[in-house]
């Protein structure tokens, strides 16, 4: 790793001078560090070598430089589905190579019979490849490597929690989620536990591990109701399905609410979606326990997964005066980003020092500057480069809609610019993300690929 980009994602370790930091002072020192990656990562991977080739781009002088190199976000799940359904598990190997860095194609996945076992072929070969699936079915899959993995345990360690609390393995930790998978969200838990929890003090929703297949295969029936192209048996088996794990999970869950309630007197860790949250609300009440009943150094960070669920308008005013005068720190990042970043005490995400982040317009073909601000603030959509990733590129032009304030300060009193927190989506649930590049990138993955 050159020393420049060394420089910047060590800053992270006195996340208060990090997070301190002016983007103007970190410019010229990541625009060096990302010209050193780019000239290494065009060899390295022919679709970054591609991008560059056609947008005439030898070098990146500039920020402007950087956003023809970007990947669009749905770039991670170009593979051909049939790769799937057929069982071409070589293929998809070959996929997965054209957006690595080490090489996939000699893995062996002979008798592989779904995504869970190409995963496992992978993990036991270095490949690291987390997998998360969207609202079509169809799996993202992001290689990284064992070095990856730990720089961002790191950036978890001292970004999670900042600026109101260090992590210290010294709490009881509530994840409302399965501990075991290869997936991002999985990930995330895994680090909550080794940064935050007490050993023997470890709570999950489940012992058993994310399968995707099975995440897959869920998401795409949903898909296959909501356009109306389900079989009466399809239907018959989905609903059978669902009401027997709905069933188990509700019982866990209870469980998981029972035990965070039980722990309420001391500092604990709780973390996972919304509606997890409000269930625990929901069972204390049926307990009777009174609003504000929990330790003030406790730690409370609930966040997303409400997309389908029916919530009271009001959940998130419920969940706050349930857990009371507790710590609620947050972040801003996702499954692509290994950098996140967190919010502060005004309720503004502040960008660490080894993210380039850029405020791009709504096709993600151009960087937003400070002429097109209005009142001192840029909304676009939001691209960037973390230079934390060894296993791939680090590039990429999401699906978010964000605005940044351009002030040289921001209300919590340190250096600007900062993200405020009303960040939304270019394209609602079910809706394709018109990127402009998307079909381009795609063409260039599928034309590298056999039938």
């Amino acid at each position: 790793m050159n020393s420049v980009r060394q420089r910047l994602l060590d800053m992270i370790l006195d996340p208060d001078d990090a997070y301190s930091r002016h983007s103007r002072e970190l410019e010229p020192m990541q625009i060096e560090a990302v010209n050193v990656v780019f000239q290494q990562r065009r060899t390295q991977i022919p679709l970054v070598g591609r991008r560059a080739e056609d947008a005439g781009i030898t070098e990146v002088r500039s920020l402007a430089d950087l956003v023809p190199l970007l990947f669009a976000h749905t770039t991670y799940k170009s593979y051909p589905i049939s790769f799937v359904e057929q069982g071409r598990w070589d293929r998809m190997l070959l996929w997965l190579n054209t957006l690595s860095v080490a090489d996939t194609t000699k893995v062996d996945v002979s008798e592989v019979k779904n995504i869970d076992d190409w995963l496992e072929r992978l993990w036991a070969e270095g490949h690291m490849v987390l997998s998360t699936s969207g609202s079509s079915g169809k799996c993202s899959f992001l290689n990284h490597t064992r070095g990856d993995s730990d720089l961002k345990k790191r950036h978890f360690k001292y970004s999670v929690g900042w600026p109101f609390v260090r992590s210290s393995p010294d709490r009881p930790v509530f994840w409302l989620g399965p501990l075991e998978g290869p997936n991002s969200n999985v990930e995330a838990g895994k680090f909550t536990v080794e940064n935050w929890g007490r050993p023997g003090k470890i709570y999950a929703l489940t012992d058993q591990p994310l399968r995707m297949s099975e995440v897959s295969k869920m998401a795409a029936m949903r898909k296959k109701l909501a356009d109306s192209t389900a079989t009466p048996n399809e239907i018959a088996e989905f609903e059978e399905e669902s009401r027997v794990k709905g069933a188990a999970g509700m019982e866990s869950m209870r469980r998981l609410a029972d035990a965070v309630i039980d722990h309420r007197r001391e500092p604990i860790y709780v973390t996972g979606q919304w509606g997890q949250a409000m269930m625990i609300v929901e069972r204390g009440r049926e307990r009777g326990i009174p609003d504000g009943d929990f330790h003030p150094k406790s730690i409370v960070s609930p966040g997303g997964g409400i997309k389908g669920i029916k919530l009271p308008p009001d959940y998130k005013e419920q969940i706050a005066a349930f857990f009371g005068d507790v710590l609620r720190p947050g972040s801003y990042g996702m499954t692509e980003m290994a950098q996140l970043m967190p919010r502060c005490e005004a309720c503004c995400y502040h960008v660490p020092p080894g993210l380039i982040l850029l405020i791009l317009d709504a096709t993600g073909e151009r960087l937003l500057t400070r002429a097109a601000a209005v009142d001192g603030k840029l909304t676009g959509r939001v691209g960037f480069l973390d230079l934390l990733y060894e296993g791939r590129w680090g590039g990429l032009i999401s699906g978010d809609k964000a605005t940044l304030d351009m002030a040289e300060r921001c209300a919590c009193g340190r250096a600007g610019p900062v993200l405020l927190d009303t960040i939304g989506r270019y394209a609602q649930t079910g809706e394709e993300d018109h990127i402009v590049c998307a079909g381009t990138i795609d063409a260039y993955v599928r034309g590298g690929l056999p039938t």
